[in-house]
């Protein structure tokens, strides 16, 4: 049972990084450029729904990555000093990629392109630190 219930918080912290960093890096790379061509009023009106669509998926992966990441950090303890270093790191890159999405969700800055850009950058490095935790340590 507790091995079927690691597998599961582990498919759970994947499945909500893969929801959040997706949606930074398609917002970024596709959606900001593509509504650049359109009027200012049909830009704004295509934000507001996509902030709509997207706030329900960024607070769910937010609240699934704290407790699936809660979990696999009490689940397993004892590790270097230098792996909670770069777990700190980590950690504050998540903070920014936090923040961020519900700024994106809730209050629809016209700055979007900047902040999708900033917080897929730390999502993808994110995801290199957690490579690197997990095959060093």
């Amino acid at each position: 049972m507790f091995e079927a219930l690691g597998i599961f918080m582990r498919w759970l912290h994947i499945a909500s990084v893969a929801t959040l960093i997706g949606g930074m890096l398609y917002g970024w790379l596709v959606l900001v450029p593509a509504t650049g061509v359109l009027a200012a009023e049909a830009r704004k009106a295509l934000a507001d729904r996509t902030a709509a669509l997207y706030r329900p998926l960024v607070f769910g992966a937010i609240a699934a990555l704290l407790v699936s990441g809660g979990y696999n950090l009490a689940a397993n303890p004892g590790h270097h000093p230098r792996y909670y270093i770069l777990l700190c790191l980590k950690l504050l890159l998540v903070a920014h990629v936090f923040a961020v999405g519900i700024v994106l969700v809730t209050k629809n800055p016209e700055h979007r392109g900047r902040l999708f850009g900033g917080a897929a950058i730390s999502g993808l490095l994110i995801i290199l630190i957690s490579a690197y935790l997990r095959h060093t340590f």
